[in-house]
């Protein structure tokens, strides 16, 4: 099955950037998206970003025009550039692809990462 590994998570000061990268691998046929969801403390699991395969994405209203997502669709790899970063950001955050697990499937699968954290704080 597709193994999903994030990267990049840290400390970092308010205002501060970050930046994610999550690399997918294994059996599966294609991914057709790719994105990031977060986890803070005490809240439940939230869409932050998500690229399709045409190029389409989509952010959450807390991190627009802070947060850019990206993707190499070569190396399979996803990214989240992290700008302006707030304490309330701090979470850990969760790398996700949709994908075909063999040529004409019918049915796109999730799967997810296990996570890097990122926290915010002076």
């Amino acid at each position: 099955q597709v193994q999903l590994v994030e990267s990049g998570g840290n400390l970092v000061q308010p205002g501060g950037s970050l930046k994610l990268s999550c690399t997918a691998s294994g059996g599966f046929f294609s991914i057709n998206a790719m994105g990031w969801y977060r986890q803070p403390p005490g809240k439940q699991r939230e869409l932050v970003s998500r690229i399709s395969n045409d190029d389409t994405t989509n952010y959450a209203d807390a991190v627009k025009g802070r947060f850019t997502i990206s993707r190499d669709t070569a190396k399979n790899t996803v990214y989240l550039q992290m700008n302006s970063l707030k304490p309330e950001d701090t979470a850990v955050y969760y790398c996700h692809a949709q994908a075909l697990r063999r040529r004409y499937s019918t049915t796109w699968e999730d799967y997810w990462g296990k996570g890097t954290l990122v926290t915010v704080a002076s």
